[in-house]
């Protein structure tokens, strides 16, 4: 898991869960709370600079924080084998419904690349901070 200063959330690190909308169908609620049982990160919440190392089912890719939510991505041997600038567009469940600019556990990380277009991965398996590179 990754270190405090920032804040993959979890039940234990942010007491503000969201609560059930009647707006919405139950299996949206259902994924939604499941988002945050899971745990992730709003890019918003990360300093220019800040490098995560993002595991899924198939690659380990190294998102580096540019701002707002472009990222130079690395880690994928066709999409990305060296550092790419790309736009997150969020993580999904695996169908078109995205919470955006959140990379999630157990979510696909979506991302446009600017040769590929719209690239989805397999399920984040994990996110941890990578330490401040020079």
């Amino acid at each position: 898991m990754g270190s405090p200063d920032i804040n993959l959330t979890s039940p234990l690190t942010n007491p503000e869960m969201f609560s059930p909308s009647p707006y919405l169908d139950d299996r949206i609620n259902r994924n939604i709370i499941q988002s945050e049982i899971d745990g992730g990160v709003f890019l918003r919440d990360l300093p220019a600079g800040k490098s995560l190392a993002v595991t899924t089912l198939n690659h380990t890719y190294v998102l580096k924080c540019c701002g707002s939510t472009e990222v130079l991505i690395s880690g994928h041997e066709r999409f990305c084998p060296e550092p790419v600038l790309v736009r997150i567009s969020g993580s999904t469940w695996g169908g078109s419904m995205l919470k955006t600019h959140f990379v999630g556990r157990a979510m696909h990380l979506e991302f446009v690349h600017p040769k590929f277009g719209v690239i989805r991965t397999s399920p984040v398996q994990e996110i941890e901070e990578l330490p401040w590179a020079a």
